[in-house]
């Protein structure tokens, strides 16, 4: 198999891009790099959100993304819908699925599933002073649980695509759980080694996957969005 280059095309940030839009709600592919909601500071104002409310006005957030991370978003268009979508995620009926190319080649442990899937049980914590950073923490930390599934190896490269369902939802979660298991995602500045780092011109983690039930309507919609980034073929 040829390694693959993990190079990305230099070019003006890409407009906003609408997957979804009703009267309730809309879900809007994040590029890497763009923050979920403002930061301190006049250089962190451009936001997912400030940019949503200037075309779709009294949009309210629901979730967030890393900044670094690209994928589905889904936003409220009024307060009952944020209302109902929030308690959906606090109730984890929301689906969610992540694509990461991590250096290295997981092993599944023998507890695997039929399907595949296996289950990265760690408690996580706010490591305070390396904020934003957070760490495995056995005694004080909050349960944190990723089910993870191989999709591909590419031997030549030394990297894996996974696929990641975060089961809680603790902030950094499927990066330091990765990490934590001896395989970071590249392009990680704060969980990868400098070399892991360096790989990729940006973090190589997307939000591939968004399903949930209408707070309305109350049917079931479900989003797809390949990852904007090069994933090798299984060998």
């Amino acid at each position: 198999m040829a390694r693959v280059e993990w190079a990305l095309p230099a070019a003006a940030p890409a407009p906003l891009r609408c997957l979804y839009l009703d009267s309730d709600l809309l879900v809007l592919d994040k590029p890497s790099g763009l923050l979920c909601v403002p930061g301190k500071g006049p250089d962190k104002q451009d936001c997912l959100s400030a940019r949503a409310h200037a075309l779709w006005p009294g949009v309210r957030i629901v979730h967030r993304l890393d900044q670094a991370t690209s994928g589905l978003v889904v936003l409220a268009r009024h307060l009952a819908a944020q209302r109902a979508l929030s308690a959906a995620f606090a109730q984890r009926l929301v689906h969610k699925r992540y694509l990461a190319v991590v250096r290295g080649h997981p092993v599944a442990p023998p507890t695997v599933d039929a399907q595949g899937w296996s289950l990265i049980d760690l408690p996580l914590i706010a490591d305070w002073p390396r904020r934003p950073r957070q760490k495995v923490d056995f005694l004080h930390g909050k349960p944190s649980q990723t089910r993870w599934r191989l999709l591909a190896y590419d031997a030549q490269a030394h990297t894996s695509v996974l696929l990641l369902e975060p089961v809680t939802g603790r902030s950094h979660q499927l990066r330091l759980h990765l990490a934590s298991l001896g395989h970071p995602i590249l392009g990680d500045a704060l969980y990868a080694d400098p070399a892991t780092c360096a790989r990729a011109p940006r973090l190589l983690l997307h939000a591939c996957t968004l399903g949930l039930h209408h707070p309305v309507s109350g049917q079931w919609l479900q989003w797809q969005l390949p990852a904007p980034f090069a994933l090798p073929m299984q060998a």
